[in-house]
């Protein structure tokens, strides 16, 4: 982890930690991500009703993975692709999610998002899990991105937030149902480790991209919040 950064309430329960992670542990991170793209090669889902591929390309790590094809969003143990099992949480990721999410129990799920310098998510609700008490964790790295946010209505005021690499986001509590999204990738040099020659890193994160963690608990458990 780096030199602490005092974390910043942006809304109850959306709690932003900048720099969570130092260059060493973005570094770290990056080539634990290369062994989950060699097992769960990123892909481009598509939109349910109209198929429309996304403009991001994913994967997953954990037990279960977040799809979305024209039967839905779904969680789902394998692949849609190759269908293999999803390869294991990095442990740089669940090493965050046990220092922030004050959750007991761990994550089921890491979707692993791929932006291009071009690529954005529109605003949206993380609400396909059962668990819906338990927070989100985001983990960035990459080029800086502005995260748009809002309540949990999709007509009502927003605000943004620029995220660094090596920035932590929860999302949880009174927060855990807001709308957000990435407007864009901000069109400067990324704050990210050189990869080495051996990564394949960098060939999927191309000159100005980003990549996002968010982690997640799918289904629900005994565990209860921590105080």
């Amino acid at each position: 982890m780096s030199e602490q950064h005092a974390p910043v309430a942006l809304a109850p329960g959306l709690i932003h930690h900048p720099r969570f992670l130092d260059a060493a542990g973005q570094d770290r991170l990056a080539e634990e991500l290369c062994a989950v793209f060699a097992q769960a090669p990123p892909y481009r889902p598509t939109m349910p009703r109209t198929g429309k591929p996304f403009s991001v390309r994913m994967t997953n790590a954990g037990p279960l993975g977040w799809v979305s094809d024209r039967d839905g969003y779904r969680y789902q143990p394998r692949h849609p692709e190759t269908g293999r099992p999803w390869p294991a949480i990095p442990p740089t990721a669940l090493a965050v999610w046990e220092a922030l999410a004050g959750w007991p129990a761990g994550p089921e799920a890491c979707l692993v998002n791929l932006y291009d310098p071009q690529a954005r998510m529109g605003l949206h609700q993380d609400r396909d899990e059962a668990e819906l008490d338990a927070p989100v964790l985001s983990l960035s790295l990459g080029a800086p991105a502005l995260f748009r946010f809002g309540g949990t209505r999709r007509e009502g005021p927003t605000r943004s937030v620029r995220l660094e690499a090596g920035d932590a986001l929860v999302i949880g509590g009174a927060s855990r149902l807001i709308f957000h999204g990435i407007d864009r990738v901000l069109p400067e040099d990324p704050d990210l480790f050189a990869p080495r020659p051996e990564s394949r890193f960098g060939d999927l994160l191309p000159p100005g991209g980003r990549c996002n963690l968010t982690l997640r608990r799918v289904t629900r458990s005994d565990a209860s919040p921590t105080a």
